[in-house]
């Protein structure tokens, strides 16, 4: 008995032996981060690290015996998802990839906290961008959220998992637009691997049936993307014949370019982009698709500005498609989204603060008749016609004008025959004009900042999705009347006013735009600068009070 009595007690001790240190271990981890997070201030640094997602780490190490406790197999798919940052158009060092490299002899407060945050960081970025649009520009209102799912939760619940990196790939925008835009991005920089492209010389515009020795440059430009397919025995053809048209118009239809075949100033200049250039293109649109992500559904009207293009998309299809025209370099199309709920017809329109200061005045001041030119009434500020011709044009100031210039509909109102109004602080709306040769234009950045659509008939008709009632020509029929008319949509839908220079055509084929607005290289410097993440205000409050 007692020989029994010694054994169990062994026994007993080897049990608590083996298992204290596994059941310990944790805790103590645990305690030693919620040590290491102790305090309110909103900077703390670990191990030398910087932490951006503080308030998360601190909620999800308050209590210990819940605390994330990283396990080595957790570690390795950790280190795997950012390396494929990489993937993404984003530095895996922004996601502590050198501390996750050694992450084995850190001490595990510190271990479990860095591999949190890094966690966290991918998380956040993949869901909303790593790049603050807001800072960037002052007039961004999309939402920037994680998303319903509370992000402690979600942490948590990620970390303890077996499917590690299926959560954390579940974030990324799952678009045809994203998915073409990424892989065009591995493609890319697999040409920059093999050294890019030839260039093709500038000169006269090049036509089809010339002889040039330009027509073998532009063969081996073209060859190296895939628009040209045929033998290397033509290669130094001087002849610019036929194929090689067609493949010039192909690439001419890729970026946005008139598919006339001629290779004039801005093929040439579309030709000439580096493949470094267009890597750096796509990590840039890359980005602005996870700001998007949260936006885009059915019932949505969006407007490529950089494209001049828009689209009208309903329960996953494209109900109407249209060249724009946008706001020129000088007078920029804001971006930002909106609701649309109804449409005017025959609308009046009220001359805009900018148009008045920059366009207006200026002639009316030095004798300009060009009230008369645009058909425009001068009104009083109860809205009584005043004779313009008692007004001292020369002592006005824009700022103090007390006037309204309103133009009546009409075939010279720049609104044209409808107009799609929502509120915004831009006064900046979608609208039909009666300058329809502008469409024809390969640039069209030529407006004061409002939108010039197409086919405006056929958008409302789309919009307001009745046609027993609302068909083109019973719209046709009401702008005949020529009285102003507001006609309510059955459901208001969200208009998107975005700038992609790299996107995803209707096929799924990779699409360039020139940065007409200069907008790209803000955000590529954000980009390669070191993270600096700024969460937003749901994730920022995710964590309990004092937490």
């Amino acid at each position: 008995m007692q020989v029994s009595a010694l054994l169990d007690a062994a026994i007993r001790t080897l049990r608590l032996t083996i298992l204290f240190p596994m059941l310990y271990a944790p805790l103590a981890a645990a305690q030693s981060a919620q040590a290491l997070l102790a305090g309110d201030a909103p900077r703390v640094e670990v191990a030398g690290e910087r932490l951006w997602t503080t308030p998360i780490l601190r909620a999800l190490f308050a209590d210990p015996a819940r605390a994330p406790h990283w396990r080595d197999e957790q570690l390795a798919v950790m280190r795997e998802l950012i390396a494929r940052a990489y993937d993404e158009g984003l530095d895996p060092r922004d996601y502590l990839d050198g501390r996750m490299a050694d992450a084995a002899a850190l001490p595990p407060g510190e271990r479990d906290v860095l591999a949190t945050e890094a966690l966290a960081r991918l998380a956040f970025t993949l869901r909303f961008g790593k790049c603050n649009p807001e800072a960037l520009d002052p007039d961004w209102n999309y939402t920037r959220s994680f998303g319903t799912t509370d992000p402690v939760d979600w942490m948590r619940e990620a970390i303890a998992s077996n499917d590690l990196a299926a959560r954390v790939e579940a974030l990324r925008p799952d678009t045809p637009h994203y998915r073409v835009v990424q892989a065009a991005l591995k493609r890319y920089r697999e040409f920059v691997v093999h050294g890019g492209w030839p260039g093709v010389d500038k000169g006269a515009t090049l036509r089809p049936g010339m002889d040039d020795d330009r027509a073998p440059q532009l063969r081996r430009r073209l060859a190296v993307t895939g628009e040209w397919e045929r033998s290397d025995e033509t290669l130094d053809d001087r002849r610019y014949d036929e194929a090689l048209v067609k493949a010039v118009k192909i690439f001419q239809a890729h970026h946005g370019l008139d598919t006339d075949g001629a290779v004039g100033r801005a093929t040439t200049a579309a030709l000439n982009q580096t493949a470094e250039e267009r890597v750096t293109q796509l990590r840039v649109n890359l980005e602005r698709l996870r700001w998007l992500s949260a936006e885009l559904g059915a019932g949505t009207l969006v407007v490529n500005v950089a494209a001049f293009h828009g689209n009208y998309i309903e329960g996953g299809e494209v109900r109407w498609s249209g060249r724009v025209v946008v706001g020129r370099p000088d007078r920029k199309t804001p971006i930002f989204k909106a609701r649309l709920s109804s449409i005017e017809l025959n609308p009046t329109w009220t001359v805009p603060p900018t148009i008045l200061k920059e366009d207006i005045l200026p002639k009316l001041r030095a004798g300009s008749h060009v009230l008369e030119e645009k058909q425009l009434r001068l009104l009083d500020s109860a809205g009584r016609p005043v004779d313009a011709a008692s007004i001292d044009w020369k002592g006005l100031r824009p700022g103090h004008f007390g006037y309204v210039l309103r133009g009546e509909p009409g075939p010279k109102n720049p609104l044209g025959q409808v107009a799609f109004l929502f509120p915004n602080p831009h006064d900046v709306y979608l609208h039909d004009t009666p300058q329809r040769e502008a469409f024809v234009r390969e640039d069209r950045a030529l407006s004061s900042g409002c939108i010039r659509v197409e086919h405006p008939l056929l958008l409302a008709a789309r919009l307001l999705d009745d046609p027993e009632h609302w068909d083109e020509k019973a719209l046709k029929d009401a702008v005949a009347t020529g009285k102003t008319r507001h006609v309510a949509l059955p459901r208001a839908v969200t208009v998107m006013l975005v700038y992609l220079t790299a996107f995803a055509d209707d096929d799924e084929t990779i699409q360039f735009r020139r940065d007409v607005y200069g907008f790209d290289e803000p955000v590529r410097a954000a980009l390669d600068a070191p993270l600096r993440l700024s969460l937003p205000k749901d994730v920022a409050t995710a964590a309990p009070a004092g937490a």
